[in-house]
């Protein structure tokens, strides 16, 4: 009634939002009786109902477990694709930026310090890529120095996190291949909390240098 929907567009809508959130019985029930989770999907629900153009989400999955949150990002993503729609997503929960946002804002202390690709922004501020590598009898490290394969970002037992710049992944990946006993390796790239603390950094220092 609020959005002057149509009966049927109202339960169309409803029936899509209720199949894509996964809401099955939800909907019936009182909203005192709903866990955290279950009241996010539900207002996202509510406020969909009108298939908006622009979604602002602000903090979505914050104390969430993590398979309700992966069924939120989910939803998420399935709305922007399906309807076209533009979400704009407020959050400090780095793991929502990387699954949903392409494109990311950094704002400190009220000033723009970068818009655009987040990819981008991490290879130009942290060009290094990190070696994860498991061993295989659980005393890899002990084989020898690690850092002669790269700086060393953590090591126990079983095991080893190498930072290598990223023209030097192939050959640190033989070199670790032939000499450690790995079980299982994986390359990746730095965590994007750092690539944001570095950009903070590079501001502010850009910031105290100004005139």
């Amino acid at each position: 009634a609020i959005y002057e929907i149509p009966r049927a567009t109202y339960e169309e809508t409803l029936h899509e939002l209720v199949t894509l959130l996964e809401l099955g019985d939800l909907v019936e029930k009182p909203t005192r009786q709903l866990s955290l989770g279950e009241r996010m999907k539900c207002e996202l629900a509510a406020a969909l109902l009108h298939r908006p153009r622009v979604l602002f989400l602000d903090e979505p999955t914050i104390g969430l477990d993590v398979s309700m949150q992966a069924t939120v990002r989910g939803f998420v993503r399935a709305y922007n694709e399906r309807f076209g729609a533009t979400v704009l997503l407020t959050s400090h929960y780095m793991e929502d930026v990387v699954q949903l946002c392409p494109r990311v804002i950094v704002i400190d202390r009220g000033r723009l310090i970068y818009d655009g690709d987040l990819r981008a922004l991490s290879q130009k501020l942290r060009p290094d890529k990190r070696i994860v590598v498991r061993f295989a009898n659980g005393n890899g490290a002990a084989r020898g120095d690690l850092s002669r394969f790269g700086q060393v970002v953590s090591s126990d037992p079983g095991q080893a996190t190498i930072q290598v710049p990223s023209d030097e992944v192939s050959g640190a990946v033989a070199r670790m291949l032939g000499a450690l006993p790995v079980a299982d390796l994986t390359v990746e790239d730095p965590p994007l909390e750092e690539v944001l603390s570095e950009l903070f950094r590079s501001s502010r220092q850009t910031a105290q240098a100004a005139p």
